[in-house]
């Protein structure tokens, strides 16, 4: 085969909803989503793999190049939302990977599609495909467009969640720190509740436990009253701003950071990010700046449509899920209850012994990976 070679490409999308979501008037202006594009000249036409996630930039993903050289068209594409989580609408995603799959077929000429959902992309994924094929969502939680039954979303020929979490909404309550008393200052704890103490754990109990999980959905609720009763009192002046950001603190403090015995694997006792306790603060860590819209879109366990468990039974095509036993950002459970939800015909569950979320130390297996997902999107 020849060194796989690169191409940038410019995809049309309609980013005229009425809102501004995205800071740049440049981008919005533009119309234009970008993707990169890794291929052999002399490997199968047929086949691309697009591999997606909310708000990476993906256009330098570490699979592109090694997926070209398997044989496969590999795109990493960017959405409207890349490097900035706080306004995103996961509704305006979706309409984000359609235009992107669409390119790939219409302008492109690919036959065969193969979307792969990374990380926080993977509920995006089974949420896409579940919508693809049988559209139920007319507007987003606070009841703006889209409209997914009227704007139809082009289908894919087989998808691959890898290294990838159930949801966006259900991880990022699973690490919401319950202890946090003052939505205003993150250091008025409830000891009862706080993970970080050590009369609590490690070990945690059962029953701390057991009241922690109860106490992290509570907040999580308490917050989308707050953000339905502010968007409420913003109606009531059609003049002034339709939405308005706010900042949640203490958002990595799930227990399994901290205890090794649940969920167990061969992490380590960590986050993608560091010292847990440092990235329960860390401006940078998911969500910690959220519009009220995108709150309910993204973040709301009740409201947000991104989950994976309850999409995937929707998808028809082959699925693949992939994961690390290694890896401190998704654990086994994740993945086992993503794969127990498929009921497609053809399913494929991949373990890799020994890998983290971002393969730092083993190269081997993170090739490993691109085997798994170039032989789906062949067979599909």
């Amino acid at each position: 085969m020849a060194e796989p070679v690169r191409d940038l490409l410019a995809v049309p999308q309609d980013f005229t909803t009425g809102r501004i979501d995205i800071a740049s008037g440049v981008a919005r202006l533009s119309a234009t989503l970008w993707a990169t594009r890794w291929r052999d000249p002399d490997a199968d036409p047929d086949t691309a793999v697009i591999i997606v996630h909310p708000t990476s930039n993906f256009m330098g993903h570490y699979a592109l190049k090694l997926l070209a050289e398997r044989g496969v068209a590999a795109i990493g594409m960017a959405t409207r939302y890349v490097g900035n989580d706080s306004t995103l609408i996961t509704e305006n995603c979706l309409l984000d990977i359609g235009a992107v799959v669409r390119h790939t077929r219409e302008v492109l000429g690919y036959r065969r599609v193969l979307l792969v959902g990374n990380s926080g992309g993977g509920s995006l994924t089974a949420l896409y495909q579940s919508q693809a094929e049988h559209p139920t969502i007319t507007s987003t939680p606070a009841g703006d467009p889209p409209d997914l039954t009227v704007n139809r979303l082009p289908q894919l020929d087989a998808i691959t969640l890898a290294m990838a979490h159930p949801g966006r909404a259900r991880v990022y309550t699973d690490s919401l720190d319950p202890s946090i008393r003052n939505e205003n200052d993150p250091f008025d704890r409830d000891p009862e509740l706080d993970m970080f103490r050590k009369e609590n754990g490690p070990p945690y109990s059962p029953d701390f436990l057991t009241r922690y999980r109860a106490a992290q959905e509570d907040r999580n609720r308490r917050i989308t009253a707050w953000v339905r009763v502010q968007l409420a009192r913003l109606a009531e002046d059609p003049n002034g701003p339709d939405d308005i950001p706010f900042v949640v603190h203490g958002t990595a403090a799930d227990p399994r950071f901290l205890d090794l015995t649940l969920d167990p694997s061969d992490r380590v006792s960590n986050t993608i990010l560091g010292d847990p306790w440092k990235t329960n603060f860390l401006p940078a860590r998911l969500g910690h700046y959220s519009s009220l819209r995108s709150w309910l879109s993204q973040w709301s366990i009740d409201d947000s449509h991104s989950d994976a468990v309850k999409h995937l039974p929707r998808v028809s095509v082959p699925v693949q899920v992939i994961f690390g036993t290694a890896d401190n950002a998704v654990f086994p459970s994740h993945a086992e209850a993503m794969y127990a939800a498929i009921t497609s015909e053809r399913k494929e569950l991949i373990t890799l012994k020994g890998a983290d979320h971002y393969f730092r130390t083993t190269p081997d297996l993170r090739d490993e990976m691109c085997d798994h997902i170039a032989r789906w999107a062949l067979s599909a």
